[in-house]
């Protein structure tokens, strides 16, 4: 296996997992990460799909610890 094929490789898993993990995101897990997301229609969600897709390590953990630590005026972070 060539060093590029093994890059490709790494990318696209990377893909695949933020595509995975960028449906129950935008679903459920945006309003805990952002109240004012919370309230956002189906436009605003697609459009923010290609980011969470790229950035899904990081908005995964932020939405773990979102359930976790309690905010001074009773939310959620």
């Amino acid at each position: 296996m060539t060093l590029a094929r093994l890059i490709v490789l790494v990318f696209e898993a990377y893909v695949a997992a933020g595509a995975i993990l960028a449906l129950p995101l935008l679903l459920r897990g945006l309003g805990r990460i952002d109240r004012a997301a919370a309230a956002s229609g189906a436009g605003f969600r697609l459009m923010i799909a290609p980011s969470v897709v790229a950035l899904w390590p990081l908005l995964l953990v932020r939405w773990l610890r979102a359930g976790r630590t309690p905010r001074q005026d009773g939310g959620l972070r």
